[in-house]
């Protein structure tokens, strides 16, 4: 039996896909394996959003080279999209395929002509459709990701992905709803629903009658789905309609992830990211007075073109006052293709790493004192990974937590249990079960 290894890179996105990709490969007859083994084909599941993880794609090119020579190696993903040319130089590669065109991968890797390397890559039509991927199975975890959304066009400064990930897309609600269900029954606790514009979900489809609202609602009627989460939503996107839909559930998560990227009104405008602060204060205010212990995570960057330190210091003020309950922060790196690329005032690399490290800083204190306010409390925990008498998961606001649990521990995974939270053990919450699971 021919064996094949993957190596991802970059976003949920892509993690959805690569999972969708190793379904095709065991139709074909593969077995998966882990990427440093000895296999006939190594599939790398690239990323371009920054220049490290450009960098990074190009890496473990060059390590499954090494691991396998005499293997095909097969390059997709947003880096393989946007610059097919740059892969091409690489030694080894085989054949270079983007982000849409995979429907039939293992055929392709089968008929791979004898002059190498092969770029398959092609740019989006215009009216390019959703890419049909096989819904993926379950491999003993309780949690996947379903990948319901395609393509950006909100034309950020220092954004390549509309150029990697093409126009919008949609996946039909029916094909979802379907693909949902498959998974529940395949095992699955848990759904993250991911896009590249989760919230412009169903735009391509009809005028308005379509919406990510829309599609919660039907999701929430699949028996044994006990968890929906988003995986990340643009402030502008975040309607009345949909924070209703999400609040009023027993089923979806309360948990926003929502990019601010800077918290400078000056580089906001820079970045062309298209709402004021004063709006996202109010978003999240709005949604506190709603639900005043519900997750807000977001995204900063720092370093970007232009930023001074006193932009930086007021980025971090607003990061602070808005109090998030975790970061996820990034360093600007230069994208061929963007417009910020040509912007004056680059900001040095020494500088881009004290920025990082002092908002990273800022994070971890914010998800820390988030943490620490639901000791005392009694929260629903998903058993992800079990081990003696200890489970591992998260709670519905994305904190992780781990458990004692009585009898034998492997019969709780994917059981979502009660579990009485009692300290932290560094960034993980500690508890015991609630007296119901003790009887």
């Amino acid at each position: 039996m021919k064996r094949v290894g993957f190596y991802t890179l970059g976003c949920k996105v892509n993690f959805a896909e690569t999972e969708a990709m190793k379904v095709q490969f065991e139709r074909a007859g593969y077995q998966i394996v882990s990427f440093l083994e000895p296999a006939e084909v190594s599939v790398i599941n690239t990323c371009t959003v920054t220049g490290p993880s450009a960098h990074k794609s190009r890496k473990m090119i060059r390590r499954a080279h090494r691991k396998n020579p005499q293997g095909i190696i097969v390059v997709t993903g947003c880096y393989a999209q946007g610059f097919p040319e740059e892969i091409k130089k690489i030694t080894g590669v085989d054949l270079i395929i983007g982000t849409h065109g995979r429907e039939e991968l293992p055929g392709l890797v089968k008929g791979l002509a004898r002059q190498r390397p092969q770029n398959l890559v092609v740019p989006f039509p215009k009216k390019a459709s959703f890419e049909m991927l096989p819904p993926f199975r379950q491999r003993g975890r309780t949690r996947g990701f379903l990948k319901i959304q395609e393509g950006c066009t909100a034309g950020c400064s220092y954004c390549v992905i509309p150029r990697t990930r093409g126009p919008l897309r949609s996946l039909p609600p029916e094909e979802a709803i379907a693909r949902a269900g498959w998974m529940v029954r395949s095992g699955y606790r848990e759904i993250v629903l991911t896009g590249i514009h989760l919230g412009l979900y169903g735009v391509d489809l009809g005028a308005g009658e379509i919406t990510l609202a829309g599609l919660l609602a039907k999701l929430e009627e699949i028996p044994g789905l006990d968890r929906i989460r988003i995986s990340s939503l643009e402030p502008t996107d975040i309607t009345g309609e949909l924070v209703e839909q999400v609040l009023g559930s027993s089923q979806v998560c309360p948990h926003f992830h929502i990019p601010l990227q800077s918290g400078d009104e000056e580089i906001l405008e820079r970045m062309n990211r298209r709402y004021t602060l004063s709006e996202y204060k109010y978003l999240v205010n709005w949604l506190r007075q709603l639900k005043p212990d519900l997750a807000i995570s977001t995204d900063i960057m720092v370093g970007f073109p232009g930023e001074t330190d006193q932009h930086h210091r007021r980025s971090l003020e607003f990061v602070q006052q808005v109090n998030f309950s975790r970061l996820h922060v990034f360093k600007y790196s230069p994208r061929p293709g963007t417009r910020a690329i040509n912007f004056s005032g680059q900001v040095p690399a020494k500088v881009k790493d004290y920025r990082s490290s002092e908002m990273i800083a800022l994070g971890n204190e914010m998800a820390k004192a988030y943490r620490l306010s639901f000791i005392g409390s009694t929260e629903e925990v998903l058993i992800e990974k079990v081990s003696s008498a200890w489970g591992e998961g998260f709670t519905p606001h994305y904190i992780r937590v781990k458990t004692t649990l009585p009898g034998k521990s492997s019969c709780w995974q994917g059981k979502l249990i009660p579990v009485l939270l009692e300290k932290e053990e560094g960034s993980t919450l500690t508890g015991v079960p609630g007296l119901q699971l003790q009887i």
